[in-house]
């Protein structure tokens, strides 16, 4: 703080005093006003904040609020103060926000939205950068993907000292990656496909098979990966098995800890050291926390788009556990529904099924199509209500997640 210039220091400490007035007043945690106001008075506040620091960004379609909580619980091994936007405010504002909280950090991990990565890559000159998957998402706000990836690329080749780790198993990614001088590539899977179907070199027909994908046309192809995810386990680029044992579900967690693990490397973190960390983070802003809600255990998961609501079903409790479906469609969400008709709901079949949020209509008649049995309901507490047994899973998108978490944070 002290070798800001001055207009900088008066941006931060009015910025941090309107954060800690909007936590005061309940209208949220403050870690975007308080940027929003510092950028204001200091359009320059993000790169003079960044300055002097090894920064790690973010990014990617899903994953990246967890795989910045794990990249910073494997950095905390150093015994070094981590500056991160844990609540996922991941634009300008926010990341200002969370450098400013923590001046004296000589570290950062940043979650970055998919849009903003050039900009703020130029703003932070970070370190590394993590890429971690590309799939459709808010196509009412945010460009197409193909388009994000042409972004990234050239935003990459313009920092030839910043290391990249990235996803092997994205085309996509492996494309946007392509424009970058140092890349470390990780084999994290890649289970949702239909965004990746063409070469983004030459958008001829791409071929996959148990050795990866590659171009039937042109010489695009998966690289070979120097960290390699297995099912329980991952390979270190010294070719060490090390077992994960994570305290969060489901196979893509596994890969986000993977990547999490090659980051931490950089930094000469060994995934030894990095992994009892790891294993301690068993809630990322209350996704997959479990709570008690009137008599009942209600677990909540996060789905924002076909991809991720592919890996949500992934980590449901197994039939009959009921779930609670929930979809809103505001701006944060996209005003846009019709991507509910890229999921595969005929998973749900055989256990009872709830919907609500603002949107419960537009999911009804989705899942009338795929012959899923459900029942409307108004709320998470309705359907706790409803809920013969012990259990309750609950799938929302953004906003309603954010709902549902407020609603079960009251007394019981």
């Amino acid at each position: 703080m002290g070798k800001l210039p001055l207009r900088a220091r008066l941006a931060t400490s009015l910025g941090g005093a309107a954060g800690r007035m909007s936590r005061i007043a309940g209208r949220g945690d403050g870690s975007v006003i308080g940027g929003v106001i510092g950028l204001r008075l200091e359009p320059d506040l993000l790169a003079l904040l960044a300055a002097g620091r090894q920064i790690v960004l973010v990014t990617g379609t899903n994953g990246k609020t967890t795989t910045t909580r794990l990249i910073t619980a494997a950095l905390g091994a150093l015994g070094q103060e981590v500056a991160s936007n844990a609540f996922g405010a991941n634009m300008e504002a926010g990341l200002t926000s969370a450098l400013a909280q923590a001046p004296d950090a000589p570290l950062a991990v940043l979650e970055v939205d998919e849009k903003y990565l050039p900009t703020v890559l130029t703003a932070t000159k970070a370190r590394v950068v993590a890429l971690l998957n590309l799939s459709r998402d808010q196509m009412d706000r945010a460009a197409e993907i193909w388009l994000v990836a042409r972004r990234w690329r050239e935003a990459l080749a313009a920092a030839p000292d910043c290391r990249v780790i990235a996803n092997a198993d994205d085309p996509l990614i492996v494309w946007a990656a392509g424009g970058a001088a140092q890349v470390t590539w990780v084999a994290a899977g890649q289970r949702w496909h239909e965004d990746s179907w063409c070469c983004p070199q030459c958008g001829s027909h791409l071929l996959r098979d148990d050795l990866g994908w590659r171009c039937g046309e042109c010489a695009f192809a998966r690289p070979p990966a120097r960290w390699v995810l297995g099912r329980q386990s991952v390979i270190d680029s010294g070719g060490r098995i090390h077992e994960l044992s994570l305290s969060l579900p489901g196979q893509a967690n596994r890969a986000n800890a993977a990547v999490a693990l090659a980051v931490a490397s950089v930094f000469g973190v060994d995934p030894a050291q990095a992994l009892p960390w790891l294993r301690g983070v068993a809630s990322v802003a209350g996704r997959y926390t479990a709570i008690q809600r009137r008599g009942r255990r209600v677990r909540l998961l996060l789905a924002k788009n076909p991809a991720g609501w592919l890996e949500a079903f992934d980590v449901l409790d197994p039939p009959p556990v009921p779930v609670l479906l929930a979809v809103n469609a505001r701006e944060p969400d996209g005003r846009d529904t019709s991507w509910l008709w890229d999921v595969d709901y005929r998973v749900l079949r055989g256990r009872p099924v709830m919907v609500s949020g603002e949107r419960r209509l537009d999911l009804a008649v989705r899942l009338e199509a795929d012959e899923v049995p459900f029942m409307l309901v108004e709320g998470v507490d309705e359907a706790v209500d409803r809920v013969d047994g012990t259990e309750l899973n609950v799938i929302a998108n953004y906003t309603a997640f954010q709902q549902i978490r407020v609603t079960v944070g009251r007394a019981v």
